[in-house]
């Protein structure tokens, strides 16, 4: 609130879903500011998020976007974030949007319904549908991204997440993807892997399994991703 004049602050993702998980999970943020932030109260942002960082070390995961109020009904508006030690702009997702609207926990100010306009189901689908053939596909050309634990758990579950909404069945949480991996045929030895570092099982680090658990996740998110295109648009 010192940065910024501060209008509201949401919660969103897992945090507010009941699904969070201590260093696995981000912690996720929408603040609604008054006006724009200027190039002084951008670099005041920059320095609380370092500091944050700094003093609390969860706090590398927090990612904020800052929304000026007079422009939360303009879903193509590109807002200043805070996420991966950076500030950039981007958009507010209609996944993101969507989840707020269902989950979202009010920490400050007025709550999001009313402010944010709702996401209709063809706006969601078609969102969903070019993020996994413009940003998942290109990726399954490659075997390197594969190889890091980040990558695996945010692709493979983004995949079982993403086939159920297009299938018509809204939106679901990582927990509640993991059967849906399995009915999608991913090997039961990637979906273990995944499911024990998010909850705290024993975790496998051999560089042999690494380049095993990379090509079963590349198949199966490249395999994926053209039966989930291929259902019938909603």
């Amino acid at each position: 609130m010192a940065a910024v004049p501060l209008v509201a602050l949401w919660v969103h993702g897992s945090l507010a879903s009941g699904d969070f998980q201590l260093r696995r999970s981000d912690l996720d943020l929408l603040a609604v500011i008054a006006e724009s932030p200027d190039r002084d109260q951008a670099r005041r942002l920059t320095a609380v998020h370092r500091g944050l960082t700094d003093d609390h070390p969860l706090a590398a995961r927090l990612h904020c976007s800052y929304l000026v109020k007079n422009h939360l009904h303009d879903p193509e508006r590109e807002h200043l974030t805070w996420a991966f030690s950076e500030l950039y702009h981007r958009p507010v997702s209609p996944v993101i949007r969507r989840e707020l609207l269902r989950d979202g926990v009010t920490l400050y100010g007025p709550g999001p319904t009313g402010m944010i306009p709702p996401v209709t189901d063809g706006e969601l689908t078609r969102f969903v549908r070019g993020e996994l053939d413009g940003y998942w596909r290109p990726l399954t050309a490659r075997l390197r991204p594969w190889l890091a634990d980040d990558w695996v758990d945010s692709g493979v579950l983004t995949l079982g997440r993403a086939t159920v909404t297009l299938r018509g069945g809204g939106m679901i949480s990582k927990r509640e993807a993991f059967p849906v991996l399995l009915e999608l045929g991913a090997h039961p030895d990637l979906v273990g892997d995944i499911y024990d570092r998010r909850y705290g099982g024993p975790v496998r680090r051999s560089p042999a399994w690494r380049l095993r658990r990379a090509r079963l996740a590349r198949a199966f998110v490249g395999q994926g991703i053209d039966h989930a295109l291929a259902l019938p648009s909603l």
